[in-house]
């Protein structure tokens, strides 16, 4: 047993030297000329998937139920095949539209909704609020375990020290800027050096407890061949294994990817797309290594006759049993480390989230909350200490509890009602935002009635006839046997039904909504952005045409548009750089090419502080045109249109009503269209000039074959004709 205050100040340095660590960093990389990660770097960062239920739950997990912990690592690596697929595409999204977070990404696939970015939002913060109470119960249970002191004083000395600490070093490292797709070169350090402590913290203890308890691996496989162990490594022991491993490998193939901290280091922390490469080969090792010792650490606390109540904590119990206690500590400090990294990243990723698509949009409806849109960057201060303060207290009221317990899968079924928006997105350009919308919808109600309700009626906060007779009598509407079907596992129950009717009705909803020509236009960039491998969104383009649009004014309009949101010294920074970029600096006049850049970069740089979708909604409310530049506009589009095409579209331009700045964005979006269509017919043709060229030479090989066989034919003739003779 180690003494609390000693624990505490073991703590305390180790936070302390976690923030020298990301001070370093960020002023090491503050005066390089590149900001780029190295890609072991981004690979070691998404290890932030293992959280303390993996350091500490797995064993637990594999001592009910065997190698059924497997089922979400093998889902996780079957995601990772996809990676140059998915992830790449979704990084390439990013970089055109500066993609702040999940909710972002989908609303933009989907008409930049705000409705939609903040049902996301609202899912996330179902899911993901939980599990982080769910961190914050295992450092605390943890620091029990091993200052042996009761659970309620852990609460008071550990648990409000540990949310501070992390709100510190969230606001300082991850919300310390306003613009949340800057490199947090700092923060993803630190990410990393806790990958690796909680890694080689969980080895070590492994390959302790295998030499102390078992001493060689012949001694490990002889007790796992006993009767009573025989489970541990059966893949089949539970009842309907088949649809629980099936289901666990569903959810984990969408938690690696879609997680809103997995999004943010795997996307929006992303500096160069050929990193993915580096990650679909460490990540999957990194996997394979740290659950290497499951099962021989819960083989040990079960030899060692230690309680199943405590399984989850097999991996400081046994050290502690055996009377090592350096390797507890070191076990404590693995699991501190597995489980502050999460807090970290999620609590950044959800207080972007809700500031940027349930703060400020409520912010622009209500007239006297209007003020708060300048003050942006200190509501997420006050949303990351909400969410951490509020997790704490959840923790506390659930300490032990099933719903906290059975936080991690659940946490997991929310995140999986966002695989089809954004999969099937990616993939069918016919899908829209009310099949969007209605799917989250359902999926989001179903899982919420399948899991959180039944988690309530256990806790006694529910009335239990919900359970056996249904609301209001009603028995199909029951949350275990929705709909009459009553032989399934709760989980998989919930995952059935939640995606059942999330596909079912995105499906519908695409059928048979028809979307604005807006929406169509918008979908069209967003594809056009996966292809283009993120070169759209680059510096300013070309110019030319008549300059007559006066600087002055449009400096104005973007001025007050951006001091609304990042202050009037960020906004005259901006604008500024804006201005530089495009080489228009000290001109009395714009060209209505140099306008359009201008308003595209102006969009691109809000974008990174407040969302795709809340800076479109804004520079649709605030920017406009005169007669003159829209008629301009128009002509110019059709102008490209004939250069890119070879034909005349002007129909297309006469066909839409659309003014201003809704004009523009549909222009660029069919141009951006047009040059991803060109690229891939110029690399369709080179790679049939590539075929014809083998063909050629296969040609060629077998006319030189038929020409020696000629030659061998003749050859034996003669040789024929001589011999008769």
């Amino acid at each position: 047993m180690f003494a609390a205050h000693s624990v505490i100040l073991i703590i305390l340095v180790y936070v302390l030297l976690l923030f020298g660590l990301a001070l370093w960093v960020e002023r090491r990389t503050r005066y390089r000329s590149s900001s780029v990660m190295p890609g072991w770097v981004y690979a070691l960062s998404l290890a932030v998937f293992f959280t303390s239920w993996t350091f500490y739950g797995s064993v637990g997990f594999a001592v009910h139920s065997g190698m059924l912990f497997l089922g979400i690592y093998i889902g996780a690596l079957l995601s990772v095949i996809f990676w140059w697929v998915t992830l790449r595409r979704m990084v390439a999204v990013k970089e055109v539209f500066r993609i702040t977070s999940i909710a972002d990404f989908i609303s933009t696939r989907y008409r930049r909704s705000q409705r939609i970015a903040a049902l996301v939002t609202l899912l996330a913060l179902s899911g993901i609020a939980p599990y982080i109470s769910l961190q914050l119960t295992a450092v605390v249970s943890s620091f029990s375990i091993i200052t042996g002191s009761h659970e309620s004083e852990a609460w008071d000395m550990t648990g409000m020290l540990v949310m501070l600490m992390m709100l510190v070093f969230t606001i300082m490292f991850g919300i310390r800027r306003l613009d949340p797709t800057e490199r947090h070169s700092g923060m993803i350090a630190v990410l990393v050096a806790e990958c690796l402590v909680k890694l080689v913290a969980l080895v070590v203890v492994g390959i302790f407890i295998l030499r102390a308890v078992f001493g060689d691996m012949s001694s490990l496989m002889e007790t796992l061949s006993h009767e009573e162990m025989l489970y541990l490594t059966e893949f089949r022991q539970p009842s309907h294994s088949g649809l629980m491993w099936t289901t666990l490998i569903v959810l984990g193939f969408a938690a690696v990817q879609f997680l809103p901290r997995q999004f943010h280091v795997s996307v929006v922390e992303s500096s160069d797309q050929r990193h993915i490469k580096t990650a679909m080969w460490m990540f999957p090792l990194y996997l394979v290594v740290i659950n290497l010792f499951v099962i021989p650490i819960a083989a040990a606390g079960l030899k060692l006759g230690l309680p199943l109540a405590s399984a989850d904590f097999f991996v400081l119990k046994v050290p502690q049993y055996l009377g090592h206690d350096m390797m507890t500590l070191l076990a404590f400090i693995g699991g501190f480390a597995a489980a502050t990294g999460m807090i970290i990243i999620s609590t950044m990723t959800l207080a972007t989230m809700t500031s940027n698509h349930l703060v400020l949009p409520v912010c622009e409806k209500v007239g006297f909350l209007e003020p708060l849109q300048g003050y942006l960057l200190q509501v997420r201060w006050v949303i990351a200490a909400l969410i951490l303060t509020s997790s704490y207290v959840l923790a506390m009221v659930l300490s032990n509890s099933y719903i906290l317990a059975a936080m991690g899968l659940i946490s997991f079924v929310a995140i999986l009602q966002l695989a089809p928006p954004v999969l099937i997105g990616m993939f069918w350009r016919h899908g829209n935002s009310m099949g969007a919308m209605t799917g989250l919808l359902a999926g989001y109600l179903l899982w919420g009635w399948t899991l959180i309700i039944p988690s309530m009626i256990a806790e006694g906060w529910l009335p239990e006839s919900i359970m056996v007779t249904g609301p209001f009598g009603i028995a199909w509407l029951r949350p275990e046997a929705f709909l009459g079907i009553d032989f399934l596992p709760p989980l998989v129950h919930s995952v059935f039904w939640s995606m059942l009717f999330n596909v079912l009705f995105y499906l519908l909803g695409s059928w048979f909504y028809h979307p604005q020509k807006h929406e169509r236009a918008l979908t069209r960039e967003f594809m056009a952005a996966m292809l283009s491998r993120g070169k759209i969104a680059g510096k300013a383009r070309p110019t030319g045409l008549d300059a007559y649009i006066a600087l002055e004014p449009k400096l104005v309009e973007a001025n007050d548009l951006l001091v609304r949101y990042l202050g009037a010294d960020k906004a005259e920074e901006a604008v500024l750089r804006i201005t530089d970029d495009l080489q228009v600096s000290g001109k009395p006049y714009l060209t209505i090419i140099e306008l359009m850049e201008f308003h595209r970069m102006l969009e691109h740089v809000l974008a990174g502080s407040i969302g795709s979708a809340s800076a479109h909604t804004a520079m649709e409310e605030r920017i406009t045109y005169t007669e003159r530049e829209a008629a301009d506009l128009k002509a110019l589009y059709s102008h490209i249109v004939n250069e890119l095409q070879g034909q005349v579209r002007a129909d297309q331009a006469e066909e839409g009503t659309l003014g201003g700045y809704q004009f523009l964005d549909q222009m660029q979006s069919q141009l951006d269209e047009m040059e991803a269509t060109i690229s891939e017919q110029k690399t369709r043709i080179s790679e049939l000039e590539s075929r014809l060229e083998a063909r050629y030479e296969e040609i060629f090989k077998h006319r030189m074959e038929a020409q020696k066989l000629r030659v061998e034919n003749e050859s034996l003739r003669r040789r024929l004709v001589d011999e008769t003779d």
